[in-house]
């Protein structure tokens, strides 16, 4: 398939802070205007435009240790054997987190990825996050954040797929998700000012949990606004963390312009779920992870809601492994970020607008019902300027996945012990559906754990239900 020309959003506005300003300090928090830049509209009457990739039509799978042509145009990735690629694993020596500067204990890589001496530099240019920024966060999230666990997949999935697969266990982090990754470097990065007058963050419930946790470390207050119906563990865990939860009429990007006038009239710090260079950079520590974890790594496969994760791990891989496949996933019904990717523009798409049956998605908040998708964790109605941004020079491509999808794999991980949320479990869901994306060895990003009650009674029904035929259907 020939890739769309793609006409860049603009750069300006949300996100366009740099980690460490120095402005931060003395201003306000940031107004990350969401709605800014050309957008377009579709309503949940809308045809919304599938994804090729959602039609059926994906690409033969990629031979391990080759590479598809890259979506970036005019990317430079010359220059990267300075910064430490070795062998295959790409990462040796002066490329890894080490010494002062690295995470240590549980949070930390040591050794093969220290930040003594120069920075860390990416090979491809004209970025507004690049691997300085990644390798800073990483510093600042030592002792902080958990270095997350990298274990086999289960059998079954690899000889589905004919390849190895291994799952990252962001779910086993502080507050069950990644989220704490980003949310934590761009308080961090923020005056002592700006955090003295709090907080504000919007979230479906997991970046909140990561804001309040965050705040908590600093001793700042935190508010935080959710949507209506949001799952009440992740808000109960968010208010145990000692953040006021705010609820809000609406989804998600409701929530978003709720924290943002909020932020405006009260001079509070905001900290948005995806679109901050700081989020961005705090969230990609996890690819630095992967490449020590799995040094023959071939392709990369996570979800995507907003796309901070996903443009984060894509701006580490293309930088210090650019043979890496990068692919995001997202539910087909609510697809905003996948639509946009692949018709080169940003869309905004009404969480169920696709046409599930699960109403017209305006008023998002019930898992799979008014979110019009189980996956209530990546229901956004529009992806952020600066994520799409570097998921157009970046990633190789954009996925969706239809219900039962997920459904099938927070089983499939339960079996294996791992109790996965389902936009967490994306990942997984697409191997199930698409086995050709396995390019190689792979990973999946399993970024979150936090079920919705409901959900997880039903999963681990399933779970036991499917265990029960697997025994009973076993020869003697």
């Amino acid at each position: 398939m020939t890739s769309p020309s793609v006409r860049r959003p603009p750069a300006d506005g949300a996100g366009s802070s740099r980690a460490d300003d120095p402005t931060d300090a003395d201003g306000a928090g940031e107004r990350q205007g969401g709605a800014a830049g050309a957008l377009a509209r579709i309503s949940p009457q809308s045809a919304v435009p599938a994804p090729e990739r959602a039609r059926g039509t994906l690409p033969a799978r990629r031979p391990s240790g080759g590479r598809t042509a890259p979506r970036a145009r005019g990317c430079d990735v010359a220059g990267l054997r300075p910064a430490g690629l070795a062998g295959s694993s790409g990462l040796a020596g002066a490329a890894g987190l080490a010494g002062t500067a690295g995470l240590a204990g549980t949070a930390g890589l040591a050794g093969s990825f220290g930040l003594s001496g120069a920075p860390v530099r990416s090979g491809v240019s004209g970025l507004p996050v690049d691997l300085a920024e990644v390798t800073a966060a990483a510093g600042r999230l030592g002792g902080v954040a958990r270095r997350t666990r990298v274990v086999p997949a289960a059998g079954s999935l690899t000889g589905h797929v004919g390849a190895p697969v291994w799952l990252k266990c962001e779910h086993e982090q502080h507050t069950g998700s990644f989220k704490l990754r980003g949310a934590f470097n761009r308080i961090a990065t923020a005056g002592p000012r700006a955090r003295a007058r709090g907080v504000v963050a919007a979230s479906a419930g997991n970046h909140a949990q990561g804001v309040a946790f965050a705040a908590a470390r600093f001793g700042v207050a935190a508010t935080i606004f959710v949507p209506e119906g949001a799952n009440p563990a992740k808000v109960a865990r968010t208010r145990a963390l000692g953040a006021r939860v705010e609820h809000v009429p609406g989804g998600v990007d409701a929530a978003l312009r709720a924290a943002d006038a909020y932020a405006a009239a009260s001079g509070g710090l905001l900290v948005h779920p995806f679109d901050d260079v700081a989020v961005i950079a705090g969230q990609a520590t996890i690819g630095l992870e992967l490449l020590e974890q799995v040094p023959e790594l071939s392709t990369v496969i996570v979800g995507v809601g907003g796309g901070g994760l996903l443009s984060g791990l894509a701006v580490v891989l293309r930088g210090l492994r650019p043979d890496v496949r990068v692919i995001g996933v997202q539910a087909a019904a609510a697809p905003a970020f996948a639509s946009s990717f692949h018709t080169g523009r940003r869309l905004v798409v009404p969480p169920g607008a696709a046409g599930t049956g699960a109403g017209s998605g305006t008023d998002a908040g019930q898992a799979g019902a008014a979110t019009g998708t189980v996956a209530d964790g990546m229901a956004v109605g529009a992806p952020g300027r600066l994520t799409l941004a570097l998921a157009e020079r970046l990633v190789d491509d954009v996925v969706t996945v239809d219900e039962d999808a997920f459904w099938e794999a927070m089983v499939a991980l339960r079996r294996s012990g791992h109790r996965v949320e389902p936009a967490g479990a994306a990942g997984v869901a697409a191997l199930l559906r698409m086995p050709e994306l396995a390019g190689g060895v792979t990973a999946v990003v399993l970024s979150g754990g936090n079920l919705d009650p409901a959900v997880d009674t039903r999963v681990a029904a399933l779970a036991a239900g499917a265990s029960a035929g697997a025994r009973t259907n076993t020869p003697g």
